[in-house]
């Protein structure tokens, strides 16, 4: 019997090195305060995440209109934008 035959239906390639976000859409952060500080603790106080321990990434489909201050450890360059168009800024995470 030939050895692929042989071998489990385990196929493929999982990368053991990965890194997983939970991503968070700028449009969800219109329920924070004018100058506020929000980081991966205070999404999850707002039921946005459900660990704060986890990392989160922001996403930019929706629309800002309030300045935060946001704290992330990572963000696609256009929910990078709409943050700073709206007079806030980005801080991440290393």
């Amino acid at each position: 019997m030939p050895l692929v035959k042989r071998l489990p239906y385990l196929r493929g390639f999982n990368n053991k090195w990965r890194v997983e976000y939970i991503p968070v859409n700028v449009s969800r952060l219109d329920i924070f305060e004018a100058n506020a500080e929000v980081g991966p603790a205070e999404l999850a106080s707002a039921g946005i995440i459900t660990k704060p321990g986890e990392k989160v990434k922001i996403l930019g489909d929706g629309e800002i209109s309030t300045s935060l201050q946001v704290t992330a450890h990572g963000f696609s360059k256009s929910a990078q934008t709409k943050i700073e168009a709206a007079g806030g800024s980005v801080v991440v995470i290393a």
